[in-house]
């Protein structure tokens, strides 16, 4: 295959900036309905509750992560940190597959950008007429319509860093505190204010400057495609060589492909790129050209696919491999985490109990030549459920509680409370005798333990 010739395309008035085109197309609609869903998402989840609690939450003051109507605590950040990698797998095993469909249709930044140029066109118009506000257009006619587009902006970012702080702040409590001037931490106000900023600037200003230029994915994708990896491609034997020509005229005859060189696949672009030159990290495989292209083929009667979904392999009239190795080790080491997190949530403790000894003294002595030590507990309920619980211990022969400990928890609760432990002297040891505190749920086989150090004199 001959390399494709490089040519400059005009971007604009102003080569600084992007002024994309809009398009219809079935790639466009999945795309609009896609970004539009996870937005919903992320507006609507931090106010959906289950049992009481919000569908996601990060409650840093109790140490506790809600997901789902499951509660996560500290001691199952091996769990998440599983989740993050099994997600890390997930993407690697798509991208191989299918490129960096991940940017084109779900990334946040696409997401943002996609809104924020929505409001642009609804307020300032086409493509065209927004160029032509830039270059001709009065005062009277630029200055309205761009206070308008960036207040919508400022307001949508607003309503971004909001949102987001509602998954650490109850957003119940948020949003009212917020227009009531009440909020208690000068954080959640820092921190609405950073986010606020950050999507006016990401999503009005820098756009597809983030994906070139900051975001590490473009940069290291390639290392993830192969000759069989499904991505936006121009079909070179079949367009070259390009030139505007009118409907009628014959191919063939006029030494023409199928390109018309009309550059919409070009204006249709987000990051502005003349899919016609190869492969291109900047390329999101959003699937736009495809829709503007195949448009164009449609009126010309040619038939669509001259930019489509295709691998290297079957551009060059080769088979596609649809199993290659590297997909198969991360669907293999995706399944394989899948399999490991799903035995630890089954085997995740719904009981916690933590031991610690009083620091007041090493020990004490009763009657009948018994030696007592105080100890703390600290109970934890991991359900949504009220349980009832009690306590018991087990050591020596003669190990007991000088008072039992039974006790009712309510959902997510933890509660510390002071236990005594007598053991006959005669029974202990050394210096150091190992017991055991075991907590269990009543009516269900639910339990907990932890072993301490019980300590008494001298042999």
């Amino acid at each position: 295959m001959s390399d494709i010739p490089v040519r400059q395309v005009d971007a604009g008035p102003n080569p600084d900036r992007i002024y994309v085109r809009s398009t219809t197309g079935f790639y466009q609609k999945l795309r609009t309905v896609t970004l539009w869903t996870l937005m919903g998402l992320y507006f609507a989840a931090c106010w959906i509750q289950i049992n009481g609690r919000p569908l996601v939450h990060f409650d840093l003051p109790e140490r506790q992560f809600h997901l789902l109507g499951t509660t996560f605590w500290p001691q199952d950040f091996f769990i998440l940190t599983l989740l993050l990698i099994i997600a890390a797998f997930g993407l690697f095993f798509v991208t191989t597959l299918f490129g960096r469909i991940w940017c084109g249709f779900t990334c946040p930044q696409t997401a943002w950008t996609f809104i924020f140029m929505w409001v642009e066109e609804k307020v300032e118009g086409s493509r065209n007429q927004r160029m032509k506000l830039d270059r001709k257009g009065s005062l009277s006619q630029w200055l309205p319509r761009k206070v308008l587009k960036h207040a919508l902006w400022l307001g949508i970012g607003f309503w971004t860093g909001v949102t987001f702080v509602g998954y650490f702040y109850p957003i119940r409590e948020l949003v009212p505190d917020l227009f009531t001037f009440s909020v208690t931490t000068g954080w959640a106000v820092f921190w609405i204010g950073f986010f606020s900023v950050a999507t006016y600037l990401n999503a009005g200003w820098m756009r597809e400057k983030v994906c070139l230029y900051v975001c590490p994915y473009a940069r290291f994708q390639s290392v993830m495609f192969s000759p069989d990896t499904r991505t936006v491609t121009y079909d070179a034997n079949r367009g070259e060589p390009r030139g505007p020509r009118r409907k009628d005229t014959d191919r063939a005859e006029a030494g023409l492909g199928d390109c018309i060189d009309c550059s919409i696949c070009v204006q249709v672009c987000p990051t502005g790129i003349d899919i016609r030159n190869g492969m291109q990290y900047e390329c999101l495989d959003c699937g736009l050209c495809v829709d503007a292209c195949n448009q164009v083929m449609d009126r010309m009667g040619y038939d669509r696919g001259l930019i489509r979904y295709a691998t290297e392999r079957e551009v060059e009239g080769q088979p596609r491999r649809r199993f290659q190795p590297r997909t198969l080790g991360y669907g293999v080491a995706m399944a394989l985490l899948l399999g490991t997190m799903a035995v630890l949530l089954m085997q995740r403790d719904t009981l916690d109990i933590e031991v610690s000894r009083d620091r007041g003294g090493l020990y004490q002595t009763g009657p009948n030549a018994t030696i007592e030590n105080s100890y703390s507990l600290k109970l934890s309920n991991r359900t949504n459920q009220t349980r009832e619980l009690s306590v018991r211990v087990a050591g020596p022969e003669g190990t007991h509680l000088l008072e039992p400990i039974a006790m009712e928890l309510g959902p997510l609760d933890t509660r510390s409370l002071p236990a005594v432990v007598r053991i006959p002297q005669r029974e202990l040891e050394g210096m150091s005798t190992p017991v055991t505190f075991e907590v269990i749920a009543e009516g269900s086989e639910a339990r907990n333990s932890a072993e301490t150090p019980f300590i008494g004199p001298r042999p």
